[in-house]
């Protein structure tokens, strides 16, 4: 890569996003005739490569067959408040199936799930054979099998190149070496992530303790913002809540990537003083696994503990809602068990004992919302509320860790990025979590979706540019 090299296309990120766009522009254009060159910039070393994309088990709410799941658009305007773009939820429900295609296709293999739990999701879902790093690996290869470019390891973005007449052309990059050098294209596809490994912009976005968010997977620490910063500077408009994030309760023991605990409807949530301070079962799990991150960060110092018993093992497959590498932590008594913990005992057996008391009849069925609640105390549980009586008793501790930050760059369906009174910005473009688009929740399984799709879309969007200028 030398100083003022010419591309036909730079692609700022290595993840779903940019990959998928990189394997659809140089597919497009060699259908076409034409041998483009590419180059896509990975912030990260090679055997890092992909971002967030890499370490997530990549769950999409969609299958081939069926394509998105039908409630999804509405659930989206739900829970944003009617903020969330429309117009891009309604073009990712329409290109679900070609995207889930173009995966297939590129030999990322899709195992269809039904949820033996209760979800917001109708009907099946679809989970990549090896989850992210399968995307990342299949597309890598296709991408390097065309022959159209390179990925260039440890090169971050710094700023956007433009023309005199104020076109986008090209970037400007600091390579391994340290040193600046501008690489010209006619466009360029920002994909390299929101802002989650930037503690500095998280503080001033997110708030106060961000620098205490753990990140869900080591890749993430390269989306430092870049992209976001860099359209922000000539002129793009943002879209997307950006004191707003997704994170998630983890165990706190492990270093693993993703050691999400899924499982906190079906037991009790405690702090570090053995109170409860959340309902675990007010909604399903994807319902209220943010909201439970986002309390543990927020009001709970970053530490809680989940606490169950035998019941959950009355139903194994609840036991795949632990995603961890560590054992759980047991004892035959909860007195036994908060020593374990680090909690005084006479609070957490108070706590137990008040809840076990507050627990009402009912037939315990983790695959609906069972209505089987507690009458009596605050917070209360309104579903899956079976008593703490059968040991042993087991326990995980939790902390909030960051997956992805809700603002971002605002685009159209076809992946342009817009200035802040709506019109395109000449040869930009930006995919997956860099481009805002989610308010106050994230309806769930969508993330890897969406970046493949406006990924995709994005390719072909300038490919096509390209033939009809």
């Amino acid at each position: 890569m030398a100083q003022g090299e010419k591309f036909d296309l730079i692609i700022v990120g290595c993840g779903a996003a940019g990959l998928s766009a990189a394997v659809s522009f140089a597919e497009a254009e060699q259908k076409e005739g034409r041998t483009p060159r590419i180059a896509v910039l990975e912030a990260a070393p090679e055997d890092e490569r992909g971002g967030a994309t890499r370490w997530t088990t990549a769950g999409l709410r969609a299958t081939i067959k069926d394509g998105l799941d039908p409630f999804w658009v509405g659930l989206a305007a739900q829970l944003s408040k009617g903020l969330a773009d429309a117009d891009i939820c309604s073009t990712l429900e329409r290109e679900t199936r070609d995207s889930l295609t173009f995966l297939t296709d590129h030999g990322v293999e899709l195992i269809e799930h039904e949820q033996p739990i209760a979800t917001t999701i109708q009907g099946m879902t679809s989970l990549p054979n090896g989850g992210g790093h399968a995307i990342v690996e299949n597309l890598a290869r296709c991408f390097e099998a065309t022959g159209t470019g390179s990925i260039y390891y440890e090169t971050e973005a710094v700023r956007l190149a433009l023309s005199d007449a104020g076109r986008v052309a090209g970037v400007v990059v600091r390579g391994p070496d340290g040193l600046l050098k501008t690489l010209h294209a006619p466009s360029v596809i920002l994909a390299c992530g929101g802002f989650e490994g930037n503690a500095e912009m998280l503080t001033q976005y997110v708030g106060p303790k961000a620098c205490d968010l753990r990140l869900i997977a080591p890749g993430i620490r390269y989306n430092r913002g870049a992209g976001i910063r860099m359209a922000m500077e000539i002129g793009a408009g943002t879209a997307g809540q950006f004191d707003g994030i997704h994170a998630e309760a983890v165990d706190s023991r492990t270093d693993r990537a993703d050691a999400v605990i899924y499982a906190c409807p079906y037991g009790i949530l405690v702090n570090a003083e053995g109170q409860r301070f959340f309902d675990e079962g007010r909604d399903t799990m994807d319902a209220t696994f943010e909201l439970i991150g986002y309390e543990i960060w927020r009001n709970q110092n970053q530490t809680a503990f989940y606490i169950g018993d035998r019941h959950v093992h009355d139903h194994p497959h609840l036991l795949a809602l632990f995603d961890t590498d560590q054992p759980a932590i047991e004892a035959d008594t909860i007195e036994e068990l908060a020593l374990q913990l680090g909690i005084e005992p006479d609070a957490l057996i108070a706590t137990v004992e008040a809840y076990n008391r507050a627990v009402q009849p009912g037939e315990f069925d983790p695959a609906r919302l069972d209505g089987k609640c507690t009458i009596g105390i605050e917070p209360p549980k309104s579903n899956w509320a079976y008593p703490l009586d059968r040991a042993p008793f087991f326990a995980y501790p939790l902390t909030a860790a960051i997956t992805f930050t809700y603002g971002g760059i605002k685009t159209d369906t076809q992946a342009r990025v817009l200035t802040g009174t709506g019109g395109p910005i000449p040869g930009l473009y930006a995919a997956g979590e860099i481009a805002g688009l989610f308010y106050h929740e994230y309806p769930a399984a969508t993330s890897v979706l969406r970046a493949v799709t406006f990924g995709r879309i994005a390719g072909a969007d300038i490919s096509g540019s390209r033939a009809n200028p």
